[in-house]
């Protein structure tokens, strides 16, 4: 059974072929500038990394080339082995609570709720298009990111603003990274062969969340009607003063999307560091005595914590606190920092362990802390070519 599952962006195609026999990747592959001068493709497989220069006019011709080399490559030997696509989806408001076979109405509500994902969703729904015009008789399914926070109760996705402006205009919080956070929970359910456990998952990258689950269901989440809000992250200022905005508008001559813009972009790590967004250089500014790299990179874990503290009053105490995703799964001194100000809380990890852990999963609390720390890699990709299996054996 080998299914592919897909993430489009507006000028990219990123994919992943499964052997859903192993749960194995077979081969992975990134094509870029797709409509764009200088486009290229590049697909791992057997260890090996092909890069190629291809013109790639529109996603179509980026799913053409994709089939013809995974044929040329000997990776499958005809198009009659692809048994499912899986999509990644980023915005199905409030509309869509779990995975679903990919139909015209799907495609239709995608274009119709862009104004909530205006840089994603119409790009996930010209990968949609280039696959079911090459695959037409194969099913696809689309895995939605904000579909795992649909189990969050109306006084925590609620704003305190005019409640017109969520019957009428959607404004509520929806939050992201929701494939992530179910990986996670479901991982988490399965090693410790238990449901009924309260946990804190910390997915922490360049883009960074955080959800209270109560029995694998997410009761609240940091992102809210849009990815900016919540912790700080690389780039990404997290919560601020919303006053802030028409301040600086008037200082800088800019308009609210321009400054927008530079919360999403030029803020966070970056913006107080100056230098980078990366937790990696950080840490490295840090060695060289950097001050603003010590304040960003204090502010960051602190954030974190912040929530993580929050959400433990909210869950009514904690079993499990995981950390995930890039700086979650390989950044031993943001772990640690966060955990030392969770001390309080009776959180105790083994230093010794937390340093020698880089995206694997491991138990790094010592077992006389009162809340299990772990560590969890997260596949978003296996989980969508999960939800794809099971509506083709469905």
């Amino acid at each position: 059974m080998k299914i592919i599952c897909v993430n489009a962006g507006s000028s990219s195609l990123k994919f992943s072929l499964f052997n859903m026999e192993k749960e194995e990747v077979i081969a992975s592959g990134l094509f870029e500038r797709i409509g764009m001068n200088n486009s290229n493709s590049v697909i791992k497989y057997n260890g090996q990394r092909i890069e190629h220069e291809v013109e790639m006019k529109d996603h179509t011709d980026a799913v053409n080339v994709l089939f013809d080399k995974l044929i040329s490559l000997n990776i499958i030997d005809s198009l009659s082995e692809i048994d499912g696509v899986g999509h990644r989806l980023v915005h199905g408001k409030d509309k869509y609570s779990d995975s679903v076979v990919i139909t015209d109405e799907v495609v239709k509500d995608l274009l119709q709720f862009k104004e909530f994902a205006p840089l994603h969703n119409p790009a996930n729904v010209l990968g949609i298009n280039a696959f079911r015009e090459k695959l037409p008789n194969v099913v696809m399914v689309g895995v939605f990111d904000t579909a795992f926070h649909h189990t969050i109760e109306e006084e925590n996705y609620l704003y305190a603003t005019p409640y017109d402006w969520y019957k009428d205009y959607g404004v509520r919080k929806y939050g992201f990274h929701g494939t992530s956070h179910r990986y996670i929970t479901e991982t988490l359910t399965n090693k410790l062969g238990k449901k009924d456990f309260k946990l804190i998952n910390c997915h922490i990258g360049n883009g960074a969340s955080l959800a209270a689950i109560n029995n694998g269901k997410c009761i609240n989440t940091t992102m809210g009607f849009t990815p900016l809000s919540g912790v700080i992250m690389g780039t990404r200022s997290g919560d601020i003063d919303p006053s802030i905005i028409p301040y600086v508008m008037e200082k800088e001559g800019m308009n609210a999307n321009e400054v927008v813009d530079e919360l999403n972009k030029t803020s966070g790590l970056l913006g107080i560091s100056g230098k980078s967004g990366d937790m990696r250089d950080i840490l490295a500014g840090m060695d060289e005595r950097d001050s603003r790299c010590y304040l960003a990179f204090n502010k960051y874990c602190r954030s974190v914590t912040n929530y993580i503290a929050s959400y433990y009053v909210e869950l009514g105490g904690v079993d499990v606190i995981s950390f995930t995703a890039g700086v979650g799964e390989n950044s031993a001194p943001f772990r640690k920092m966060v955990c030392d100000n969770l001390e309080c809380l009776g959180v105790k990890i083994d230093y010794d362990k937390n340093d020698t852990i880089l995206g694997e999963f491991a138990k790094i609390s010592t077992d006389d802390s009162k809340i299990d720390v772990y560590v969890v890699p997260t596949d978003e990709e296996l989980l969508i070519a999960r939800d794809t299996l099971k509506f083709i054996e469905n």
